[in-house]
């Protein structure tokens, strides 16, 4: 499971609680003034090594201790409060207990206001005059920050600016000749470079831990507009905003993301960074002020199989998108783009993919028109679609909420044997019955059949094939037919489930009728 390491959300008194279990009673944190930490203060020099390069220094890796040393007074703890919705039947699950505790009540007659939460995250001074790089999922919602330093001290700060498509964020405090250290774009790592990450994690502030750069350019690890560093050493939760240093103190990444398969969210040496050539000019623009813009036309793509490509007679090894949805009132559905449609190109430029033709789009300005080449129906044509301004990630993701579909499972209905599976032509009842919503039209499923490695479902709607929409049993023969004939391997159809929306699919050929 993907899990991001810092947020450990949970009631105040909870994590109170954790403390104490963790360091064994109260910690007294000095307070705090600007100005250098624990002695240090300005721009931390890396070493520049033979040539800018990677190649480690005489001695290398015997130890570890002059770098962190170097480059520890730049990094920080993030403590963050944020408020969370008290939840219903008054109990609430709080990190480190294996069952839920009685949340917090409200006084008699005292508004409420929902439950004081916090968390607790890591990031690093990228100038002198106090501004800091963490992930977005840090500090977002947050109502109160505090920052804590190398040497003890407590500051307050406030958000700069945040880009929840990258989940970066820059927070800053007051003051001047804080110790900082630099992103580094000129040497890339390679597979197999040492790292040394710095962090927060579980609360354990200046804690280091060394590995290797394990992989590069994970891309739809978390985010369509990053190629991930893979590295494998240890973050945890609290590492998160925290960064990545190579061998001579440079920072080559920010920590974000891990691999679990443990409910703690613990380490098995799988851990993401974004790189330092991603992060260092959305971290720029949003010292600056400016928020980051991508274009946007409202579509959910997604890339074809191997066989579904092959079912949809393109030639081995192109690269396409094939359009699952169009969100209502978007630039796409303005411009007529529809479901079921396969895009090859972007302004005359043949594609690689969707996590290309997302980021292609992104680098579109709202107002632009960008210009896609589809296949609908077996036919090329173009479309022009005026780009608009992509809505945050947030408000994205709750509107992808689809619906919940029919309540437990349904009886098998009578219908019309065709292409293997049994079926019928939509009609109002068939889609109140199934749940159905008023934008899928098409031949609805209505007995449970396993087909090759393919589970159809009562309410599964096949809407379309590679050549034309689908509305009756003798539509679905003859796309049957048609793929016969072609020699493809199997049937393409894009099949609506209420689970995952429309999606394309490869129909193993039924037995001769």
């Amino acid at each position: 499971m993907m899990k991001r390491k810092e947020f450990m959300l949970g009631a105040t008194f909870g994590l109170v609680l954790a403390a104490g279990a963790t360091a064994g009673g109260v910690i007294d944190w000095p307070t705090a003034n600007a100005g250098p930490v624990a002695g240090v203060s300005g721009r931390l020099a890396p070493n520049a090594g033979p040539g800018g390069l990677f190649a480690p220094p005489q001695g290398a890796p015997l130890s570890f201790a002059d770098i962190f040393q170097q480059v520890a007074p730049a990094v920080v703890q993030i403590d963050v409060k944020t408020r969370i919705e008290r939840p219903r039947g008054g109990m609430v699950q709080v990190p480190g207990f294996p069952f839920p505790l009685p949340a917090p009540q409200p006084e008699e007659g005292e508004e409420d206001e929902g439950i004081t939460a916090s968390g607790a995250g890591s990031g690093f001074f990228i100038s002198a005059d106090g501004y800091i790089v963490t992930n977005n999922h840090v500090v977002q919602d947050a109502i109160e920050i505090t920052v804590k330093l190398a040497d003890s001290r407590e500051l307050t700060a406030r958000v700069v600016g945040r880009d929840e498509s990258t989940d970066l964020a820059v927070i800053k405090v007051d003051g001047s000749d804080f110790p900082f250290v630099s992103f580094e774009e000129q040497a890339q790592p390679r597979v197999g470079d040492w790292v040394i990450a710095v962090g927060n994690p579980f609360g354990l502030g200046g804690t280091a831990t060394a590995g290797i750069v394990s992989g590069q350019g994970r891309g739809d690890i978390d985010s369509a507009y990053v190629d991930y560093l893979q590295i494998d050493a240890a973050i945890n939760r609290g590492n998160s905003g925290g960064p990545t240093f190579d061998i001579y103190g440079r920072v080559i990444g920010v920590n974000t993301a891990i691999f679990s398969d443990s409910a703690t969210g613990g380490s098995v040496g799988i851990g993401f960074a974004i790189p330092a050539s991603i992060a260092k000019p959305i971290t720029e623009r949003l010292m600056r002020g400016e928020s980051i813009a991508r274009g946007y036309v409202g579509v959910g793509i997604s890339d074809l199989s191997r066989e579904a490509t092959a079912a949809f007679g393109l030639e081995p090894g192109t690269k396409v998108a094939f359009i699952g949805e169009v969100t209502p009132g978007g630039p796409a559905e303005a411009a007529g783009l529809q479901v079921g449609d396969v895009v090859t190109r972007l302004n005359g430029q043949p594609i690689r993919g969707r996590t290309d033709l997302t980021r292609r789009i992104a680098q579109a300005r709202p107002g632009e028109t960008v210009r896609l080449e589809i296949i609908r129906d077996g036919r090329r044509q173009t479309v022009s679609i005026r780009a608009g301004a992509r809505p945050p990630e947030s408000e994205l993701n709750a509107s992808r909420n689809g619906p919940d579909g029919p309540n437990g499972p349904l009886q098998p209905q009578a219908g019309e044997e065709a292409g293997g599976l049994t079926v019928v032509p939509m009609s109002e009842a068939v889609r109140r019955r199934y749940s159905i919503p008023d934008n899928v039209d098409g031949l609805v499923v209505t007995t449970a059949r396993t087909i090759g490695e393919l589970r159809f479902q009562p309410g599964y709607v096949i809407r379309r094939s590679a050549t034309g929409t689908i509305r009756t049993p003798e539509d679905l023969r003859a796309a049957v037919s048609a793929a016969r004939r072609a020699n493809r391997p199997g049937v393409y159809l894009i099949v609506w489930t209420p689970q995952q929306g429309s999606v394309p699919v490869v129909l193993p050929f039924p037995d001769p009728e």
